[in-house]
């Protein structure tokens, strides 16, 4: 079995690879909460954006950061570039699943379970993806049993991560979220990486795709714009108590109160003296006389 390092370039790529999926979990957390404060439409605009965020920055982006650091000894490496986006996509797009079948179906068990599992599948297919577009003039296989592994983490992560998106509130609370979310994000891809067999298969030749660093200045351009976009967005729209009290808040119009008595808007209100207000003075009462009396002062 050939030599295989996975840190090349030291604690850079794996502390570089972390500190995005921390960011991208970060941000999709934060859409996620205020996905939680709407209904309808917004609601699904915000869970598309935690998708990408999480998908997009927090997993996929950071299994490419981590790749640059791997390396085999004697052997070239080169990407499919057609293959490694679709792999991205995969990783958004299981990530959407996830989100809005907890998103929309209510924070209870069979959701979250379901959701976790087919997030946790994709999110291992991803990295199962990402890797066979990965060309080498070695001989690359697989340890099935650490295979299953990291698909087991992948599950358990995508089920805590999708709680965490339907319980944390507050900033704290969310930032340590996105650093748990974090570490799993980190374990299930180095538990992938562990799985894996790499043989030298003669002298070493150039395979076709596109060197390792092709992809990090079009992947850091890429990624500092999704996340400055998102941070605008999020850092502009309001947050998740202010849009529940927007929600909460009465609509101008007559409005019924709690104990049944009618509460009647601004507009309807008229000062004395307005046209069509009543007037400020009081009634004038006539008392009725009875039938055949006569009138007083008359004899």
């Amino acid at each position: 079995m050939a030599e295989v390092h996975h840190f090349a370039y030291g604690v850079t790529t794996p502390l570089l690879a972390y500190v995005m999926s921390v960011v991208g979990s970060l941000l999709g957390l934060m859409c996620t909460a205020r996905a939680r404060a709407t209904e309808g439409t917004r609601r699904a605009s915000w869970l598309g954006l935690a998708a990408l965020s999480i998908g997009g920055t927090g997993i996929w982006v950071m299994h490419f950061i981590a790749m640059l650091g791997f390396r085999v000894p004697g052997a070239q490496i080169r990407y499919d570039v057609p293959l490694t986006l679709l792999s991205a996509f995969i990783a958004m797009g299981v990530v959407g699943v996830g989100l809005f079948t907890v998103g929309f179906g209510g924070p209870h068990l069979a959701p979250l379970l379901s959701g976790g599992v087919v997030t946790g599948i994709g999110v291992a297919s991803m990295h199962y993806t990402g890797m066979a577009a990965m060309h080498t003039s070695a001989d690359v296989g697989y340890h099935l049993g650490v295979v299953l592994l990291s698909v087991l983490i992948a599950m358990v992560a995508a089920t805590v991560a999708l709680w965490f998106t339907l319980r944390v509130r507050g900033t704290r609370a969310t930032v340590g979220a996105a650093l748990i979310m974090g570490v799993a994000v980190s374990g299930m891809h180095y538990t992938g990486m562990a799985a894996m067999r790499v043989e030298l298969a003669g002298p070493a030749h150039v395979p076709d795709g596109a060197r390792p660093f092709d992809f990090l200045l079009p992947l850091i351009v890429v990624v500092s714009l999704v996340a400055t976009v998102l941070l605008v967005i999020v850092a502009i729209a309001p947050t998740e108590d202010e849009l529940l009290d927007e929600a909460a808040r009465p609509k101008l119009g007559g409005t019924a109160a709690a104990d049944g008595t009618a509460t009647a808007s601004p507009e309807t209100v008229r000062r004395p003296g307005q046209a069509g207000a009543p007037s400020s003075r009081p009634p004038l009462i006539v008392p009725r006389r009875p039938p055949n009396e006569p009138p007083r002062g008359r004899s």
